[in-house]
């Protein structure tokens, strides 16, 4: 064996004892300890109820025949103004090509027509930048390539060979880059008639937010009916039929406005009110809050009541949501959370300020470690946890300077101890 392999295997060997021995004191000294202690920390809880509902916009499906390729140009949830162009339909897989070859070359041409339109001398200063604006474009787009992002892949490209075009303007290849510019006309006006003949557009006469998802509730939940909604109507929804026509492409939303309609048990209704707004937190398709105006609650149905939610927020970041299982958050505090083991009432004798009158009371409590002795600091319960309790910090108005000083924090190590301990009780 070799001397170094042996000397590797004795390091690893007295590595592995010395992690043993840790973790072995460490043990020991947990055990043996009488005040173990755990941090306390700054802690959300909030008082939630999950309900399962749908999503209501007004929705126009747009059509169009489909005998072909069809090939949609805006992404989900942008926004497209009236009379955009919201998909392509080509009549084979030929007619795609000679449209896309177009729209390259229509691009390729703007960008030979301004390089060549550049002026010779750049009283700017920019034509001094060009190279450096080649170098940037082309690390852009590789670092693109290499991280596997496409996402912005053609954008890029552009960029990148209009300044390729702009630098060899400057380096005065000028008539190269007419020669090319007459070309690409000319290869143009040659693919012009042909894709006008094999491509249909569909358009749109006003504007909204654009969704590429039909799914057949477009008619059957409507902004009109949703305070006519019942629990019983929410039960059904899921089975009614959802025929999509074999035209239908894709929708447009019209209204910035949406809505959720839910059902709740009318306990949990009573905690609503109409004009005041809810926390709706989505996990599920998409992660979000949304504040929503509470917009109506129904008549209460054998313990069940519809509840109309209202919202003008992330209304692009929603358009492929329906039925949605979602939380309402009622109450959201927020305090310290420490484990059940560490809270303690104890009896303390207090004055009242205006009678004078001594009288016990019981106060919450929890002892926290300083340096080597016990400090005692009042709290008030919050909320409990399946084994924890969400606390603040508790201080009369009169508290002395000692007294504020020792207010529980977060960060400060909790005793866990429920044998005998008071303020200053020394533990080591």
């Amino acid at each position: 064996m070799k001397q170094g392999t042996l000397v590797n295997r004795i390091v690893m060997v007295l590595f592995f004892l010395a992690i043993l021995l840790y973790l072995g004191g460490a043990a020991w000294k947990g055990l043996r300890d009488p005040y173990p202690t755990v941090q306390a920390y700054g802690y959300e809880l909030d008082d939630t109820v999950e309900t399962t509902g749908w999503m209501v916009r007004s929705e126009q499906v747009l059509t169009g025949q489909v005998g072909g390729i069809v090939r949609i140009t805006p992404v989900e949830g942008e926004k497209v103004a009236a009379g955009a162009t919201v998909a392509l339909l080509y009549a084979d897989a030929e007619a795609m090509e000679r449209s896309e070859r177009l729209e390259m070359l229509r691009t390729e041409e703007a960008q030979l027509a301004q390089a060549l339109a550049a002026a010779d001398d750049d009283s700017t200063g920019q034509g001094d930048n060009v190279g450096q604006l080649v170098l940037d474009t082309m690390v852009t787009l590789r670092a693109a390539v290499e991280a596997g992002d496409f996402t912005r892949l053609e954008s890029q490209t552009a960029s990148f060979r209009s300044a390729v075009y702009q630098q060899a303007r400057r380096n005065g290849d000028a008539d190269a880059l007419s020669a090319a510019l007459s070309s690409t006309r000319r290869e143009i006006d040659a693919l012009r008639a042909q894709t006008v003949e094999s491509v249909g557009r569909v358009t749109v006469t006003g504007s909204g937010i654009f969704s590429g998802q039909v799914d057949g509730y477009e008619s059957i939940l409507t902004p009109d009916m949703v305070e006519s909604l019942t629990p019983a109507d929410l039960d059904a929804m899921e089975e009614k039929g959802r025929a999509v026509s074999a035209n239908s492409l894709a929708k447009l939303i019209t209204s910035s406005t949406w809505y959720f309609v839910c059902p709740l048990t009318g306990e949990e209704a009573n905690r609503l009110v109409e004009g005041e707004s809810v926390t709706v937190r989505f996990s599920r398709d998409w992660a979000g809050e949304v504040d929503m105006k509470v917009e109506k609650i129904g008549a209460d149905q054998q313990g069940r009541v519809a509840v109309v939610l209202s919202s003008n927020k992330f209304l692009s970041d929603t358009t492929l949501l329906r039925r949605q299982t979602v939380e309402l958050v009622f109450v959201r505090r927020t305090g310290i959370r420490v484990p059940t083991g560490a809270l303690r009432v104890e009896t303390v004798e207090q004055t009242d300020k205006e009678t004078g009158e001594v009288k016990q009371v019981n106060v919450a409590c929890v002892y926290v470690r300083v340096g080597v002795t016990a400090e005692r600091k009042p709290v008030s319960i919050l909320a409990q946890g399946e084994d924890f309790y969400l606390v603040e910090p508790l201080l009369s108005e009169d508290a002395t300077e000692n007294q504020q000083r020792k207010v529980l924090r977060a960060g400060d190590e909790v005793i866990l101890a429920r044998g005998e301990i008071w303020d200053g009780k020394v533990l080591d």
